[in-house]
């Protein structure tokens, strides 16, 4: 079994394809909640969303988030009456949110309304939120602190960045089948998505143990870098890391994850790094990661799983 941890389009993509090399009981997405929260009266849960369509095979091709052939109506309804359309619902979209946003009021756990969602949109592998607690990401700018879709969205990431904080984080407890999966006998490795590190991953790590949770899973630990010739492929991973004072490159990323992760896949745009993720004892591994179609992604997922079971016959050293 392989646990995937996955946030933002990156890391759809690359489950995505580990779901086309697996069954569905040999993999379990953990997604990233610190992106959710609460608009228009609606639960909005995008990296679950963003996971969950492009598993079903619906997500916009052009965006990656958002599902194809999405209409409007709602919002432009919205915007005659006044109403707040800066994050923007689409109306097949807005019934996610609105049975999510039900089902929850019902009592149910965020994990067990997951599952029912997938069930509903016939994705047959395993997608679990990271927490059913409430953690969500706060980001520090000039001005004071503001939430995370609001620096994302409303204000399209042009504020310099200060600091991130994950708040409830402290509090949160991990998902249930996530505590499970990382005691199953059967785990062979855990794979971090190129998924933005900051915003994505840390907000998982932010929990109380999670970083000795992963470690005592005795596995190899595998990470594939978001950042390509020192460039995002999507989203604000490169502008975060300058304004946090790192040099964005695969290997800030590598040192980013150090302590937790035996292998760290890069891009060959990025083979010249390799070297210096190997000096931190970290394993590299140089090849495509890019994902433009479909196969790329299945590629990829074979490459790293291959990846991480030649780290666990020849591990790099002690984590």
């Amino acid at each position: 079994m392989i646990i995937a941890l996955a946030g933002g389009v990156g890391g759809a993509k690359l489950v995505d394809g580990l779901a086309a090399v697996l069954p569905p009981a040999e993999l379990l997405a953990v997604v990233n909640t610190g992106d959710d929260f609460d608009h228009l009266g609606l639960r909005v849960c995008p990296d679950l969303d963003t996971v969950m369509y492009t598993l079903a095979g619906r997500a916009n091709p052009e965006t990656g988030w958002g599902l194809a052939g999405e209409s409007w109506q709602f919002m432009q309804a919205l915007e005659r009456l006044g109403g707040e359309t800066w994050f923007r619902l689409g109306d097949q979209d807005l019934a996610t949110h609105v049975r999510r946003t039900g089902l929850l009021a019902q009592g149910r756990t965020l994990s067990e309304v997951t599952a029912s969602l997938c069930a509903a949109l016939g994705v047959a592998h395993r997608v679990l939120p990271m927490s059913d607690d409430p953690v969500r990401t706060m980001v520090r700018i000039d001005e004071g602190e503001i939430g995370f879709q609001d620096y994302f969205v409303r204000r399209h990431c042009e504020p310099v960045l200060r600091g991130l904080r994950y708040a409830g984080a402290e509090a949160a407890r991990p998902a249930p089948g996530l505590l499970q999966a990382l005691g199953d006998a059967r785990l062979r490795a855990i794979v971090l998505c190129p998924s933005n590190p900051y915003l994505s991953i840390a907000p998982l790590l932010a929990m109380p143990g999670m970083r000795e949770r992963l470690r005592a899973a005795r596995v190899p630990v595998v990470a594939v870098s978001p950042i390509v010739g020192g460039q995002a492929i999507k989203g604000p991973a490169a502008k975060i890391m300058r304004e946090l004072g790192h040099a964005p490159s695969a290997l800030e990323v590598a040192r980013h994850y150090r302590g937790l992760v035996d292998g760290c896949v890069l891009d060959h745009a990025d083979a010249a790094l390799s070297e210096d993720v190997a000096a931190l004892g970290i394993a590299p591994l140089v090849t495509a990661t890019v994902m433009h179609a479909r196969e790329d992604r299945a590629r990829l997922a074979q490459e790293v799983l291959a990846f991480a079971h030649q780290v666990a016959a020849n591990p790099p050293g002690a984590r």
